[in-house]
């Protein structure tokens, strides 16, 4: 029995799409990253760890790009909300555990629906955000 995807979400050819998108700008910049793609349920649809790259950030780019499906947005935008003495202070402690700081993307469909996200890590937040929305560009075209 084949079942028909009801809501909109990331398919597998697209999400791999992403990651191989993804994988090459890391390589492009000479990086060894952690990229995790997941679904529009912040579920994991597609990883890769590329040879050498950090243990540590696996679990890392995972986060990074559930954080920004469930919050719809980088996961940059919420870092500067969860500081001290701002409104979403501590906010990275719910949700089994957010990431605030940059390298998770959402993706969007045509409309702009967010049927997904990429997160990536194993770099400066600046170059994992640049490998991530690399993935993004590649889901676009």
């Amino acid at each position: 029995m084949t079942s028909v995807p009801t809501t909109a979400d990331v398919t597998m050819e697209q999400a791999n799409r992403v990651l191989t998108a993804s994988v090459r700008k890391a390589t492009e910049l000479g990086l060894l990253m952690n990229v995790a793609v997941v679904d529009v349920g912040g579920n994991l649809k597609a990883f890769a760890r590329m040879d050498g790259a950090w243990l540590g950030s696996i679990d890392i780019a995972i986060r990074k790009a559930r954080t920004s499906r469930l919050f719809d947005m980088p996961s940059g935008d919420l870092g500067p909300l969860a500081q001290p003495g701002q409104p979403l202070y501590h906010i990275e402690f719910s949700n089994g555990g957010l990431i605030t700081f940059p390298g998770g993307v959402p993706i969007k469909d045509g409309s702009g629906l967010v049927v997904g996200a990429v997160g990536a890590s194993g770099s400066t937040p600046a170059n994992d955000h640049e490998v991530a929305q690399a993935g993004v560009a590649a889901f676009a075209s």
